[in-house]
């Protein structure tokens, strides 16, 4: 069914080339949209109407229209006057509406098809058979975008997506949950993972200029037939899960450049405690107060080169070497030696993975 912001919109929009008020109505005379300055009480008339024959009727100084979804009743739409003028207004409203009822019927039954599609609730020959009934390629390449907000997801969320992204007419806009909205984007053959990196920053920068903030987007990886959009769903769905741990300062994740991260949150738990223990006896890595911390991140960050870190920290080239010795003593790991390093900077991130984990058991 259409939403009634939509109803309202699209006689919002008649009104103001024609000039007439008019309302929709449901069967029993409720209300659904309206352009009326006062709202009148139409079930009577409404209810003598429906059981009427007639497809059309003026009564009481309105032109009622019935509106059909594949033969059944759905709406009433009440044009204010009698006219000729009025008669022919109503009609094409009642025409628009209706075909707007069988493009969101369309649209809803693609809609079903790429939800279960994505969770993988459907088979193999069912997929095509599916596929082809609505028209849909099945050999075409595609990826999957997830684009999470921090706002909570309303109604209209998918419309204002469709709408910012209305020139794509390619791709499908849905969602499977009440978090996030999907995009199902279809790529020609030329397009790449460069592409689809500058597509994602295109993708951020319109959802916040259109008042969108703390937006995270996630893609998969490319895949050429359509029995396997739900990996690149699933791959998107990680590549999210992982950029909120080991890259948060990033708003934009992909599945192929997630690096060791990938890894690391595929490993069970008792696998990462019984490594910290190992590796630190016990004491976690993240415990070290902000300047130890800062100092590490930094090190890491130039490659462990001495001379640019201690520069990048404005402290003297000692000064770095001493807490180098310091962080050597309490922990055993020289960070100067890559092996040292290495261990150091996988221990850091198990620890994130471990705490994020904690958060979703609460």
């Amino acid at each position: 069914m259409i939403s009634n912001q939509i109803l309202q919109n699209t006689i919002d929009g008649l009104k103001a080339i024609t000039r007439i008020d008019m309302c929709v109505v449901d069967t029993d005379g409720k209300l659904f949209a309206s352009t009326f300055p006062e709202q009148n009480n139409y079930e009577e008339a409404v209810a003598a109407f429906v059981k009427s024959p007639a497809d059309s009727q003026a009564v009481q100084g309105y032109q009622f229209f019935k509106i059909f979804d594949e033969h059944q009743l759905e709406y009433i739409l009440l044009a204010n006057g009698e006219s000729d003028d009025v008669y022919m207004v109503g009609r094409m409203a009642a025409f628009q509406i209706q075909s707007l009822l069988i493009a969101y019927k369309e649209r809803f039954d693609k809609d079903n098809f790429f939800k279960n599609l994505l969770l993988d609730n459907l088979l193999l020959v069912d997929i095509y058979n599916r596929a082809k009934k609505l028209h849909i390629d099945t050999e075409v390449r595609r990826v999957i975008f997830i684009v999470e907000s921090a706002r909570e997801k309303d109604s209209n969320m998918l419309d204002n997506m469709r709408a910012l992204l209305g020139n794509r007419v390619k791709d499908f806009i849905t969602a499977v949950d009440e978090e996030d909205i999907i995009i199902v984007k279809e790529l020609g053959a030329n397009e790449g993972y460069p592409e689809l990196q500058k597509d994602a920053e295109e993708l951020l920068a319109m959802i916040q200029a259109d008042g969108e903030e703390n937006v995270r987007i996630a893609y998969g990886t490319i895949v050429n037939d359509i029995k396997e959009v739900s990996k690149s769903y699933k791959e998107a769905k990680l590549a999210l899960d992982v950029g909120k741990i080991f890259f948060d300062d990033k708003n934009i994740a992909a599945y192929n450049t997630l690096g060791i991260g990938r890894l690391i949150y595929q490993l069970p738990l008792p696998l990462c405690k019984m490594f910290i223990k190992e590796i630190f006896e016990g004491k976690s890595p993240d415990e070290f107060d902000e300047e130890t911390l800062a100092t590490i991140n930094k090190f890491f960050e130039n490659s462990l080169n001495v001379s640019e870190t201690s520069r990048q920290l404005y402290i003297h080239r000692n000064t770095l070497v001493y807490r180098l010795d310091k962080l050597q003593k309490s922990t055993g790991l020289d960070l100067r030696v890559f092996e040292d390093a290495i261990t150091f900077k996988i221990a850091l991130m198990v620890v994130k993975y471990m705490k994020y984990m904690e958060t979703l058991e609460y």
